[in-house]
């Protein structure tokens, strides 16, 4: 079975990212802003626990929707100026986050899913432990002379690597683990077909390769960045358990620089796999028209023993991005289902009986006789599934001939 995504020539929204220069006043009023977002948050935390206790033994159901929290932060602003002095849209927003994460914790509990697999209902923000995040509407913000205005009087320097395709609707500014702090603009986009090549691929997602496909030349080989900076990353993990504080005592200043250095070799990490996956997507969309896909969800990875591998692989990562730019330049993913991917057979469509342990790189055909390496077989299954019969041993359409019709 495949779930087949078009990318047509509509309209969608884009995050647009930039790095934000925050003065000390700005940094103050940040600061303030964010306390008081925090502050509401956690007083929908205690609301939200009230009304759970209350509906175990009450005979009426109370609820605790966005109306219920509207109500209580107008009352709130209204008792008390120091609420009043901040910007009421970050406020609302908090709360619209607010319910929205609870609206899912409760979805996952009716749905019956393991604890496991729950979102969790929304927790206490602590001082010392959020993330400073704040969203503000349209009517909460300006673009002016290259700067950003936002309610309250709160002005920053953005560093425009890049120019905004159109005006922003909403922009979330936040701060990473880093101290950094960023503005992420929500823009209305639209698609950017690329000149249509007349090939079509098929892509496996794997540990020992990232992602391999019907094309040689479009392999995704692991690139171990995690590994890269697993020593730097031990050491200053060992600093911090050195100075770990006690319990209820502040942390030293010798435990926050190695925690930052830590975060630091974190962050570098992250971008390095996202510059990767992002770079590999690009070449696969500008090259082919269309994409079998396995539609694989690798958290079932994270209790074996290929765990640390897999992670540092970031396929869930590098899918995301290749779905994300075939739908900005109008290619068309067939996401296919992963089941008995690797027992079928490419050539003539025949099952193993017993599925192939993983130290068997080798796929061997015992009704047609075909042999090919395990996880090129896999990727041609793709494009069969998919309807996008490999015209020859690598898989793809010759060039300038016609497309398959897709199942």
């Amino acid at each position: 079975m495949t779930t087949r995504q078009q990318a047509g020539e509509e309209s969608g929204h884009a995050r647009y990212t930039y790095r934000l220069r925050v003065s000390s006043t700005a940094l103050a009023g940040l600061d303030a802003e964010w306390a008081r977002c925090r502050w509401i948050w956690n007083e929908c935390v205690a609301m939200s626990r009230k009304v759970h206790g209350l509906n175990k033994t009450a005979t009426e159901k109370v609820t605790c929707g966005p109306a219920q929290l509207d109500k209580m932060l107008t009352e709130a602003r209204a008792a008390m100026g120091w609420l009043r002095e901040g910007a009421s849209v970050p406020q609302q927003q908090i709360i619209r986050d607010f319910a929205k994460s609870r609206a899912k914790a409760l979805k996952d509990v009716k749905a019956g899913l393991p604890m496991r697999q729950r979102a969790g209902m929304p927790r206490i923000k602590r001082k010392r432990d959020a993330l400073p995040s704040m969203n503000y509407t349209r009517r909460g913000f300006r673009l002016k002379d290259g700067r950003l205005y936002l309610a309250g009087g709160i002005t920053l320097t953005a560093v425009w690597s890049r120019d905004l395709p159109a005006d922003p609707t909403s922009v979330r500014v936040y701060r990473d683990s880093l101290g950094h702090w960023y503005a992420s603009f929500v823009v209305k986009t639209a698609a950017e077909p690329l000149p249509a090549t007349g090939t079509v691929i098929g892509i496996d997602w794997g540990v020992k390769e990232t992602a391999t496909t019907t094309s040689d030349a479009h392999d995704l080989p692991h690139a171990q960045h995690g590994r890269t900076a697993a020593a730097k990353l031990a050491r200053h993990q060992k600093q911090m358990a050195r100075r770990k504080p006690a319990r209820g005592k502040a942390a030293s200043k010798g435990y926050r620089t190695a925690s930052r250095a830590a975060a630091k070799v974190h962050k570098k990490v992250a971008r390095q796999r996202q510059d990767t996956g992002r770079k590999w997507a690009k070449k696969v969309v500008r090259d082919f028209d269309q994409l079998a896909v396995e539609d694989f969800k690798p958290k079932f990875l994270a209790k074996s023993t290929m765990a640390r591998k897999a992670a540092d692989a970031a396929v869930s990562a590098t899918r995301t991005a290749l779905t994300e730019m075939a739908r900005k330049h109008g290619r068309i993913v067939h996401l296919v289902h992963p089941a008995h991917t690797t027992m079928d057979c490419a050539q003539c469509g025949a099952r193993t009986k017993h599925a192939l342990p993983l130290s068997e790189r080798t796929y061997a055909c015992t009704a047609c006789g075909a042999v090919s390496p395990r996880d090129k077989n896999s990727a041609r299954v793709m494009l069969v599934r998919a309807g996008l019969n490999p015209a020859g041993a690598d898989g793809g359409s010759p060039l300038g001939a016609p497309l398959p019709e897709a199942a």
